[in-house]
């Protein structure tokens, strides 16, 4: 997996201070997208063992809230593949730390629907995920009062609540 960008301090992609991984690669190729050169699986930087240990050491600070994945795509089926194991490291030595991720996949339909049950990355992935905000950008919709997201379609899901429950259950986002 290549990377776009990574973002040391980054408040605009979740509460708080947060480290932002922005990987390449993506499939949906949204209209207007901000972001347009990651749609490139190729473009950026190879996500080595040494980029991950420079985002775990940013990660490892008290005043750093979590890591947010964004792209690109994290949700594409080679992106998952490269970060699995790396959230496992976070997991692992940082597990006070969230986990944001932004998807234009839908929760669902796409990401607890096929990807859930037929590609293997998926379900492990999922769990360390705390936040993710599902939907493909839409112009059309787009708003810039919205937190933490680009277009009235998308919708900030609590992960792991909506997996126990079975159900979606959203993010308040007024409580932050």
């Amino acid at each position: 997996m290549n990377y776009a960008d990574i973002k040391q301090y980054d408040i605009a992609n979740g509460p708080g201070v947060r480290v932002s991984l922005f990987v390449s690669g993506c499939t949906h190729h949204c209209k207007n997208c901000f972001n347009k050169e990651a749609w490139d699986f190729s473009y950026g930087k190879p996500f080595t063992t040494e980029t991950q240990e420079e985002l775990l050491s940013y990660l490892d600070k008290p005043y750093v809230r979590g890591l947010t994945l964004l792209g690109g795509e994290p949700f594409e089926r080679e992106n998952q593949e490269a970060l699995l194991p790396f959230l496992r490291r976070v997991k692992e030595r940082l597990p006070d730390k969230d986990v944001w991720a932004f998807s234009g996949y839908d929760f669902e339909k796409d990401i607890t629907g096929y990807m859930y049950r037929e590609w293997g990355p998926t379900k492990e992935l999922l769990s360390m995920i705390d936040v993710l905000v599902d939907g493909e950008f839409i112009e059309e919709q787009k708003s810039l009062n919205l937190r933490f997201k680009g277009s009235a379609n998308q919708r900030t899901i609590l992960v792991q609540e909506s997996l126990a429950a079975g159900k979606l259950v959203l993010y308040d986002l007024t409580v932050e």
